[in-house]
């Protein structure tokens, strides 16, 4: 366990009402985020300047009366080190630990593993963001909602395309009440077109016990299997022998909300604001564009002023080196030490540390990777997808594609090369022209 001690603890009767749980998962997950994770941890993976979990502690640290923050997951303890300290520094108020699972647990078992912990000093309820979101957090509208109605359970849910919809958790609530009738994750038919954002707000009295109740049902299933338990797990979580699933997984999505939704104190707290999930590498690219919107909007000092070759929103790192001639954006993130040289032309794009764009080259929808190089009049492109879509990849000549360029750490790309819709592994030199491939 990674934990950093509480500072400035303020005497708030209310402190311990509220807590909060992050889910970070672990390096056996992840894979869609390749190549980016092969080097980083995606809830580290800077997007809009920052990395991704550092946007959802942000709005946690806002929360009125909330003082601690569990992140669970399981990445080694090392991996967090580093950002539980500084994010320790940023947010004195907040206690910040990491807990770290024996072996993927899933979102509820993760949960159940670590209840001792979540209801330390008798919290009410407590929130449960997945890291891999991309939104405002709306959390003192749900926290709201959950108190004028006395709830056992909030969940934040948002419109999406019909077509779009049964990719997701679906949600049929009473449009006065807001309370969930039905939940089903990833509906083979069209059930409903508000879905679920992966944010949660729960009560201590309520959901471990709903946890609970399907590990006994579990137990009473025929053809089940029972695994040894470790000294902090529970010895009735089980699996079926024929699932190719790890044992002890149990899952919010699948296994739990829709119980839930059996009571009559499960609501949706509806947002209208932006959202989406960083699911693939692709899908760092738009979120980044709505996290340096949310930004722009916010009129955070973090971003460069607007000018002749700054089309906003922007943000370029401190340390980094832009020639004045190059222009950039909208929605561009420019990295640490990263070099961008004259007449350059950057939009939609994520520019990580120490990567170096020479002069005269076009980068679009694209990601370029740690340490990478693109050479002069080099165009490295993706393809513009829809403004409402949930998907980073398109059909090119009938085999799907990423519409999002991806170099992965330290790739090159020659003088006068163009590289199209195409994904990169590390450490690889591009010297042709190259579209609609992996480069292995």
């Amino acid at each position: 366990m990674l934990q950093v001690p509480l500072r400035e603890q303020p005497n708030n009767n209310n402190m311990a009402s509220t807590k909060a749980v992050i889910l970070v998962g672990g390096p056996s997950r992840g894979t869609r985020f390749r190549p980016l994770s092969l080097d980083v941890p995606k809830p580290l993976f800077e997007v809009a300047g920052h990395p991704i979990i550092s946007h959802s502690l942000k709005a946690v640290a806002k929360v009125p009366g909330l003082r601690e923050v569990i992140l669970v997951g399981y990445y080694d303890e090392s991996v967090f080190r580093d950002f539980i300290k500084d994010a320790s520094k940023e947010f004195p108020h907040l206690r910040i630990q990491y807990l770290r699972e024996y072996t993927a647990l899933g979102t509820a078992g993760g949960l159940y593993h670590f209840r001792d912990a979540i209801l330390k000093n008798k919290p009410e309820r407590f929130f449960v963001l997945n890291s891999d979101v991309c939104c405002s957090f709306p959390l003192g509208e749900m926290l709201k909602l959950f108190e004028e109605k006395d709830a056992e359970a909030v969940i934040l849910g948002t419109r999406v395309s019909n077509e779009a919809a049964t990719n997701f958790g679906c949600i049929v609530s009473d449009a006065h009440t807001k309370r969930v009738l039905h939940y089903v994750e990833k509906p083979e038919s069209h059930i409903s077109n508000l879905i679920n954002c992966g944010v949660y707000l729960f009560a201590t009295e309520c959901i471990f016990p709903s946890i609970r109740s399907v590990i006994k049902r579990r137990a009473t299933r025929p053809r089940l299997l029972s695994y040894p338990s470790s000294d902090n797990l529970d010895s009735s979580f089980i699996a079926e022998d024929d699932d190719a699933e790890k044992p002890e997984v149990l899952r919010l999505e699948q296994d739990i909300l829709s119980d839930l939704a059996d009571s009559n104190r499960f609501f949706v707290h509806e947002t209208k604001d932006f959202w989406r999930q960083i699911k693939t590498a692709g899908s760092a690219v738009p979120a980044n564009a709505l996290y340096l919107q949310k930004a722009f909007q916010a009129q955070s000092e973090e971003l460069t002023p607007p000018s002749a070759f700054i089309v906003p929103p922007v943000y370029i790192h401190p340390t980094a080196q832009v020639d004045p001639t190059a222009k950039l954006g909208p929605n561009v993130s420019v990295g640490p030490r990263a070099v961008i040289g004259a007449g350059a032309r950057v939009k939609e794009a994520i520019i990580l540390e120490d990567a170096e764009i020479k002069h005269d080259a076009c980068v679009l929808y694209s990601i370029i990777g740690w340490g990478s190089r693109v050479g002069a009049w080099a165009r490295v492109e993706g393809t513009p997808t829809p403004a409402g879509s949930h998907s980073t990849s398109i059909i090119k000549n009938g085999v799907k594609v990423q519409s999002i360029t991806i170099l992965g750490k330290e790739c090159g790309v020659g003088d006068e090369v163009r590289v199209q819709n195409c994904v990169c592994l590390p450490y690889k030199e591009l010297k042709r022209d190259v579209t609609n491939e992996v480069i292995m």
